[in-house]
């Protein structure tokens, strides 16, 4: 049977990359620090994904196993060696950690096989790939380099799917009936169930980072605010979903600029979206889209990037940058990043936030529009 490395045995790993390399016939080893996970996974061999309907439909998910990435390393490394796809959904943050563990295992793999191995990083991240590709090269010798060459490949992907939080002690995993998993290359690789190929995946990728994820940002931002529990919840607020949709419309007009998309097309993507996002079976809390703001207040996601690129392309970013100042006001106690804001608001001030976090110029105008905005949603 083909064989698959994922990295990352959570929701998302389970109920999407994992569910659809199992239903394209690989035998899948998800590899993972919790153990509780790793146990079940080689204790019961088979999960159910559920989808978020009415009718509940699932499938059963079989061929899988777990491994340990802390305590089972040389059982990891074999792995490796016998894959034909290693993928990760584990965190961005997270693929400095498993780099120097699969550099390890491709160099072992490359003295015993010419078979090749196609890496991918499928993380909401512009380039995430790239990223770990580089990790790994930091920790390989200067003769392993030279092997890989036509032997490792790395393609870089853009991956969609709403997973909510939802009961650890199963394995079986919730998720949204649909999904999008678009990977870049021009190389003839082997096909997997859902996988779709694209030459260029920087209109897809950006499509979805500043629609999706943009989208689900504002909303759970918002929602916090005005004290909403869930997602499908906040988009009953009609003066909520028409701010996310504004907000939308300002990251479409760069993307409709900046590559050339029917301008109609993209607003009915939008609007889909945002049906997307209404889905009660998903129950899908505020807190957890809205978890881990440093990250999204970074410069190059979902919320600083296309406000940055609009006001380079002189467009309007008004409502991102409402959006970016409900991300500063997001005190959720539970999340440690949203505490560590609140900690650097209160002695130093929001525009200092923009400053260490998004790299953005005090002085910028971007900073003095989210500062205005902060002000107004603190009244």
């Amino acid at each position: 049977m083909k064989q698959t490395v994922h990295f990352g045995a959570g929701n998302i790993g389970r109920g999407f990359i994992g569910a659809l390399f199992s239903l394209s016939g690989y035998h899948v080893t998800f590899i993972d620090i919790a153990e509780q996970i790793i146990n079940k996974l080689n204790e019961e061999k088979s999960y159910q994904v559920k989808l978020a309907t009415k009718e509940k439909e699932t499938v059963t998910i079989k061929n899988v196993s777990g491994l340990n990435n802390i305590n089972q390393e040389s059982e990891v490394k074999e792995a490796i060696k016998n894959a034909t796809y290693l993928t990760t959904a584990i965190g961005p943050n997270i693929l400095p950690r498993i780099a120097p563990l699969i550099a390890r295992g491709i160099s072992e793999r490359v003295t015993v096989t010419d078979e090749k191995l196609y890496v991918i990083a499928c993380e909401n991240q512009i380039g995430a790939t790239d990223i770990l590709k580089k990790h790994i090269f930091d920790n390989l010798d200067e003769e392993t380099k030279e092997k890989i060459e036509g032997r490792v490949y790395f393609f870089n992907s853009a991956v969609d799917r709403i997973v909510p939080i939802q009961d650890q002690d199963s394995l079986d995993v919730l998720v949204e009936p649909y999904y999008e998993w678009v990977v870049e290359t021009i190389e003839d690789i082997p096909p997997v169930k859902g996988m779709k190929i694209v030459e260029d995946l920087a209109p897809f990728i950006e499509r979805k980072l500043f629609t999706v994820n943009t989208g689900h940002a504002v909303i759970a931002y918002l929602g916090y605010l005005e004290g909403k529990s869930t997602i499908d919840q906040t988009l009953t607020d009609e003066e909520i979903a028409n701010q996310v949709r504004e907000t939308l419309k300002e990251t479409g007009a760069y993307l409709v600029k900046e590559y050339g998309l029917d301008e109609e097309e993209h607003l009915n993507y939008i609007n889909k979206n945002i049906e997307r996002f209404k889905n009660p079976y998903l129950n899908d809390g505020v807190t957890r889209v809205g978890r881990a703001p440093i990250r999204k207040l970074g410069p190059e996601d979902r919320l600083i990037r296309p406000a940055i690129q609009a006001e380079k392309a002189g467009l309007s970013y008004t409502n991102l940058a409402k959006a970016i100042a409900a991300t500063l006001l997001f005190d959720n106690p539970e999340d440690e990043e949203a505490m560590k804001i609140q900690e650097m608001i209160k002695e130093h001030g929001p525009a200092y936030v923009l400053k260490t976090v998004s790299k953005l110029d005090e002085e910028s105008e971007i900073t003095k529009e989210v500062v205005r905005q902060y002000k107004e949603l603190k009244k």
